[in-house]
C-alpha cells in the first residue's frame, strides 16, 4: 500500500513549455449532463478547464450547454438532440481523453448511445473516466466491461461499487476490486475518506487529503472532470488518478479551514482546485 503525498506526487508532474500552444496539452471530451441535472455538466466541465489541460469540449443537452456558457465560456460546446444523452458526438480521434457519467441519466436510449460511445473510444484508442451514471450502465449490462479501452479509470463511490461487484468483507471487498482492475484493465478509484486508488498491476495507493464536508453532491463530478483533464494533459491513468485525488481533497480541506466542512458546495471546491497544484509545483 503506497500513501500519496506531495512527496510522492512530485516527481510525476508535467511541466509546460514556453513555446507552447492549447493543441501541446490535449483535448478533453465530457459527456455528461441531461435536461433535468445540467449542474453535473457544469461542475465536471469546470473542474477539467482548472486541469491543466488545453482544450474542454462538453457534449450535453442544450440547457446544460447553455449552463456552461454562463459559467465557463472557454468550454467548447457539443449539442445532443434529445434531452438526454442520445447520439456519439464525431471524430473522438480528436480527442485525447473522454468523460462520461456526470448527470447522464438512464434515459431509453442512453444504454444504447452509450456502448456506442465505449465502441468508438476502444476503436480510436481514447482512454476514458467513468463516473456516476456511466457506472450504473455499465452494471445493467456487464458485457460492457470488456468495451472499455486500456487506461481508463472508474471513479465510483461505495454505492456504485456495489452495483458492479459484490463483498460482505472488507478483505473481500479489497480482492473484488483488484479483480474488477484486472477484468477491465482500469485504474479503480473507490471514494470516500481516504479514497484508495488501484491499479491493473495490483498497487493500491491512499489518498492524505479531504474531509466530510465533501461529502454533498457534485462533489464527484468535480472529480471526474479534474481526473479526466488531467489524462488528456497527457498523465497515465494511475498518476491521474492519484494527483486528481489528492489536489480534490486538498481543496476540500482549504474549504474547511475557511468556512467549516457544514458551509462549502461543491461548486467552491472548483475555486481551491489551484491551492494543491500551487502546492505541488512550488516546491518541485
Amino acid at each position: 500500500m503506497i500513501i500519496i503525498t506531495p512527496e510522492y506526487l512530485r516527481p510525476l508532474l508535467l511541466h509546460r513549455e514556453n513555446e507552447s500552444h492549447k493543441g501541446d496539452y490535449g483535448h478533453l471530451l465530457i459527456v455528461a449532463g441531461c435536461r433535468t441535472m445540467p449542474g453535473a455538466a457544469v461542475l465536471a466541465a469546470g473542474a477539467a478547464l482548472r486541469s491543466g489541460c488545453g482544450l474542454v469540449t462538453l457534449h450535453s443537452t442544450g440547457r446544460a450547454l447553455q449552463a456552461v456558457v454562463n459559467n465557463y465560456p472557454s468550454a467548447m460546446l457539443s449539442e445532443d438532440p434529445g434531452e438526454a444523452f442520445s447520439r456519439v458526438p464525431e471524430a473522438l480521434g480528436r480527442y485525447s481523453a473522454v468523460a462520461a457519467g456526470p448527470g447522464l441519466g438512464r434515459a431509453p436510449g442512453t444504454l444504447s448511445a452509450f456502448g456506442a460511445l465505449l465502441a468508438g473510444t476502444l476503436d480510436a484508442r481514447v482512454p476514458m473516466v467513468l463516473d456516476a451514471d456511466a457506472l450504473n450502465l455499465l452494471a445493467a449490462s456487464p458485457a460492457l466491461l470488456d468495451s472499455i479501452p486500456a487506461g481508463s479509470v472508474m471513479t465510483p463511490h461505495l454505492g456504485e461499487l456495489r452495483r458492479l461487484v459484490t463483498w460482505e468483507t472488507e478483505d473481500q471487498k479489497d480482492l473484488a476490486v483488484r479483480d474488477l482492475c484486472r477484468r477491465t484493465g482500469c485504474v479503480v478509484i473507490v471514494k470516500g475518506y481516504h479514497s484508495r486508488v488501484y491499479t491493473p498491476e495490483g498497487e493500491c495507493f491512499v489518498n492524505t487529503t479531504g474531509n466530510p464536508g465533501m461529502a454533498k453532491g457534485g462533489s464527484g463530478d468535480v472529480l471526474t472532470g479534474l481526473v479526466g483533464g488531467l489524462m488528456a494533459r497527457g498523465y497515465s491513468a494511475p498518476a491521474a488518478a492519484c494527483l486528481g485525488v489528492w489536489i480534490h481533497g486538498r481543496a476540500g480541506d482549504v474549504l474547511k479551514a475557511e468556512r467549516t466542512a457544514e458551509a462549502c458546495s461543491s461548486r467552491d471546491l472548483i475555486d481551491r482546485l489551484h491551492v494543491g497544484f500551487k502546492e505541488l509545483y512550488s516546491e518541485g
